[in-house]
């Protein structure tokens, strides 16, 4: 998949309406941390379209954006950032649940996992989550950088452990610093946007 255009389109609140899209979503859910807001930043080769901060927890919406016209990447909220209120928390939890299930046109759930370090109990919650409401999440492991070329296969099994993954799951190791991964991310969205089911027919 080549990114041509790209335009942040809509912005969902806890009180807002989903809105009803005929183009295919991809959807990247990870902890706050994580460099989720970068990953989607180098996808799309712009610096800031998703806004990344110092402090974690910002991502208070569910972000749709329009990518090539052809499909949407969405951005989840963060989970697990300890400031944020357990109320708050919970109105998160079921705004992501209701996207989940009222989405018609969900490609794909990516779960973004650090690679530097084993999932935490937040982010196995959260895959066994996505999975109990019917999808596999496809795993990108971030801060591939911050790691010694060595250690990549030791680290991406042991994110496969820790989630206790399904087999079979892509684990994808991506460097917001290096762009590593990205190609190979943007092919595997490529191969789910691109499904017969999603082109249009020539008139």
């Amino acid at each position: 998949m080549i990114v041509k255009n790209v335009e942040l389109e809509t912005v969902c609140g806890i009180t807002s309406k989903l809105p009803e899209n005929v183009m295919p979503e991809i959807a990247f859910a990870g902890k706050s941390n994580v460099g989720k807001s970068s990953l989607i930043n180098g996808l799309v080769n712009r610096k800031a379209l998703a806004r990344t901060s110092s402090q974690p927890g910002k991502t208070q919406t569910i972000n749709f954006y329009n990518v090539n016209k052809e499909c949407y990447f969405v951005d989840l909220p963060g989970y697990g950032y300890a400031s944020v209120s357990k109320e708050v928390k919970v109105k998160w939890g079921k705004m992501i649940e209701n996207y989940l299930h009222s989405s018609q046109r969900l490609q794909a759930v990516f779960l973004l996992i650090d690679i530097r370090h084993e999932p935490s109990a937040n982010d196995i919650h959260m895959y066994e989550w996505i999975l109990a409401n019917g999808y596999e999440p496809i795993i990108i492991a971030t801060k591939l950088d911050k790691i010694k070329r060595s250690q990549i296969q030791k680290h991406i099994k042991m994110i496969r452990v820790g989630l206790n993954v399904v087999p079979g799951t892509k684990i994808l190791p991506f460097s917001a610093q290096t762009k590593q991964g990205k190609e190979e991310i943007l092919d595997v969205i490529g191969e789910l946007v691109y499904q017969p089911e999603n082109v249009p027919e020539k008139c």
